[in-house]
């Protein structure tokens, strides 16, 4: 047989401290459990955030960077390029001062009315050769009239020689050359529809025209972007 007693207060207080120690002791744990949870999703969460950003970073980086190496890469074209222009340039005007003093040396061989005389008689000789018809016109500058007939029957005396052809020439006395040019003659033939252009000028242009690339290579060297040369017969 079982008896039934009431608490008394202080059992009751008893009772109801170790209830509230209890729920107390779960809380904190709860409490810990929480924070703990808490704190890994936070450092989760940082080391996320601070990954991104990190990645962030490195491709603005990279995006900078490509931009400031392409930036570069242009500078550095444009300054090769205006340096290659200026370099090309100032090639340009060395050759035209060789062919300019060149050409002032040429005009000053009429001077010489004996060495001019042979020299123009080579070059009507050759109009002769050239255009093989029997009735040539040549016509030279009006200060050359004179010397030019004189050469002219020189160089038909010795094409007539040579090719046993005889040629009727005619010295143009009212359609000259230019003044300006160097000297030389323009033959026409009988017909008027063949011209040869023996001038100084012209045969200074022809000349500039084969031998510039041998000029070239002897001035400046060769090329270093040039893997090929052509065979140079002197």
């Amino acid at each position: 047989m079982s008896s039934n007693r009431a608490l008394s207060d202080d059992q009751v207080q008893g009772e109801l401290k170790k209830m509230e120690s209890f729920i107390t002791k779960e809380a904190e744990e709860k409490a810990r459990e929480i924070k703990i949870k808490a704190d890994e999703e936070y450092e989760i969460e940082k080391a996320s955030i601070v990954r991104s950003e990190i990645n962030a970073i490195d491709a603005a980086y990279k995006d900078k960077f490509k931009k400031a190496s392409l930036a570069q890469q242009i500078t550095k074209s444009t300054i090769a390029n205006k340096t290659r222009l200026k370099v090309l340039a100032t090639r340009e005007e060395a050759l035209e001062t060789i062919f300019s003093g060149t050409l002032d040396e040429l005009k000053k061989l009429s001077s010489n009315k004996a060495e001019y005389k042979k020299l123009l008689a080579g070059l009507i000789e050759e109009c002769f050769y050239t255009l093989m018809d029997t009735s040539v016109i040549l016509r030279v500058r009006k200060a050359d009239l004179s010397v030019a007939k004189e050469a002219a029957k020189i160089a038909a005396e010795k094409f007539e020689k040579i090719s046993g052809q005889s040629v009727e020439y005619t010295v143009d006395e009212t359609r000259n050359l230019d003044k300006d040019l160097a000297g030389g003659v323009l033959a026409i033939n009988g017909t008027g529809k063949i011209s040869v252009d023996n001038t100084l000028d012209e045969r200074l242009k022809l000349v500039s025209e084969s031998a510039l690339p041998a000029i070239k290579l002897e001035m400046f060297g060769p090329s270093p972007n040039r893997k090929f040369y052509d065979l140079l017969i002197s």
